[in-house]
């Protein structure tokens, strides 16, 4: 028993899938986006309504392809989207 404990302890302080790098990729017809594309959209578009970059704290994304675009929420007050 104590070698599995270790094990896990072992693979959460060196990494595994938490701590993997990830690359998200969404397609669709033809088209794609990148997690970090969709993001700096976001960013953007965000800081023209009048967000300020180092007041966001959480970002709520809804991808809806079929409509090509990208709902988001900044700090659970600030709505907007984009084209995917």
């Amino acid at each position: 028993m104590a070698r599995k404990s270790s094990v896990l302890r072992a693979q959460k302080i060196t990494g595994g899938f938490a701590t993997a790098k990830k690359n998200i990729v969404i397609q669709f017809q033809g088209r794609e986006r990148s997690e970090d594309n969709l993001l700096n959209l976001i960013k953007e578009d965000a800081i023209r309504q009048g967000a300020k970059d180092d007041e966001i704290e959480c970002v709520d994304v809804y991808i809806k392809p079929e409509e090509q675009t990208v709902f988001y929420v900044i700090n659970k007050k600030l709505e907007g989207k984009i084209s995917f």
